[in-house]
């Protein structure tokens, strides 16, 4: 069974929020890029967080048989990707979050979910 984009990326929403994720925003990038239909950002106020939320996003994603493609920066967990194909999820030490402010790059995207 697989599970479409809108679910994931709500299921994904939902794992970082019981994390205590901050500032959880889910960006629509259907027709807007090919990379994938959206985006998920959020931010930790630690390392610990931060590995935390994208532990818990990859365990959830996985349990719903979804593929996680690539899982990078777990090590110094200030930005963690996690690539679910269609749902890319960032996950930021809210330090660099600040500094990156990829959501003013993808600023064309339609805010599905703030949190």
């Amino acid at each position: 069974m697989t599970i479409q984009p809108d679910e994931l990326m709500k299921l994904v929403v939902d794992a970082a929020e019981d994390k205590k994720a901050m500032d959880v925003t889910a960006l629509n990038l259907r027709g807007i890029s090919l990379i994938a239909d959206y985006f998920v950002i959020c931010h930790g106020n630690s390392e610990t967080q931060v590995q935390a939320i994208a532990t818990e996003i990859k365990k959830r994603s996985e349990e719903r048989g979804a593929r996680i493609r690539g899982l990078e920066g777990m090590d110094t967990a200030r930005w963690v990707l996690v690539d679910l194909g269609d749902v890319v999820v960032h996950v930021f030490h809210r330090d660099d979050r600040e500094y990156y402010n990829i959501e003013r790059l993808w600023s064309d995207a339609k805010v599905v979910e703030r949190v």
